[in-house]
């Protein structure tokens, strides 16, 4: 299950419920756990450079979550493929794609102005995206206007985690996974995918390592071993290790399994497939 929001499926197909507004809310209490699975809020924007994909009806104004990202250049967005690829299939006339950086987004009043919604000037999807489970080739980016004072993430070097299993130290190495998603599926009836929060902030959680593959790592969220992950919303984030002292986005989330409590799945980008559609955007390490 891909852990996109793709709130606009609905609506495109008439579901009046789609409307943020009709979505119950309730206020943050400080220190409240998060809803990304078994983590917290980022009350001090660490992760100043984590941002949500959103789009933009056009008639009404309204902004849709979609899913999250990192901004890896003054002016580029890396998100997932399979969360570019479906915005970029919505009609252009009747919806506007953009990011917000806003820590809380006011879900609940999106269209004040008061969203930090910025408008892409383009949008790319890795053009051998595909569904294979050795390596899918699962990343997009959103290109946007110059993002003053927004600190950009650190991208990692070629093979890196492959060094680190080699050496035995991926084993024991925290992953933090950072989002704007929801905390887990409604099971038996109700809505699913909106966010209960408004206004809705970012969020963290700190995985363990599972496995590695070749375009995939996989990550331990089972919070009976003191871990947690990510949910539906929080596709194409970051999760970050931390090399030498420096933050550095690993992977970025595509999936996992449907009730998000035992595995984080992440799409690499030390990979040469990773970094053949990234060095187009973004000078590599």
């Amino acid at each position: 299950m891909r852990r996109s929001l793709l709130l606009l499926a609905s609506c495109l197909f008439g579901a009046a419920a789609c409307a943020p507004d009709s979505t119950p809310v309730r206020s943050i209490a400080p220190g409240e756990p998060s809803l990304i699975v078994n983590g917290a809020f980022d009350l001090t924007n660490t992760y100043a450079n984590v941002g949500a994909l959103i789009v933009k009806r056009k008639r009404d104004g309204q902004l849709f979550p979609e899913c999250s990202g990192t901004l890896i250049a003054p002016t580029v967005f890396l998100t997932a493929g399979h969360c570019t690829s479906y915005v970029q299939s919505l009609p252009g006339a009747d919806f506007a794609i953009g990011v917000s950086f806003a820590n809380p987004i006011p879900w609940g009043d999106l269209t004040n102005g008061q969203s930090g919604f910025v408008l892409a000037t383009s949008i790319a999807t890795h053009p051998d995206y595909n569904q294979r489970q050795s390596d899918g080739a699962d990343l997009g980016v959103v290109i946007l206007p110059t993002q003053a004072g927004i600190p950009v993430a650190h991208l990692p070097t070629l093979n890196l985690l492959d060094e680190l299993q080699a050496a035995h130290k991926i084993q024991s190495m925290p992953f933090t996974a950072v989002g704007y998603g929801i905390f887990a599926r409604v099971v038996g009836g109700g809505t699913p995918f909106f966010l209960d929060y408004n206004p809705e902030p970012r969020q963290y959680a700190i995985s363990s390592f599972n496995s590695l593959g070749p375009g995939y790592i996989r990550l331990s969220q089972n919070p009976a071993k003191g871990d947690g992950g990510t949910c539906y919303g929080d596709s194409g984030g970051p999760n970050f290790i931390s090399v030498n002292g420096t933050l550095v986005i690993a992977a970025t989330t595509v999936t996992g399994d449907a009730n998000c409590r035992a595995t984080n799945v992440d799409y690499r980008l030390d990979t040469p497939t990773a970094r053949s559609f990234l060095g187009h955007y973004v000078s590599l390490p």
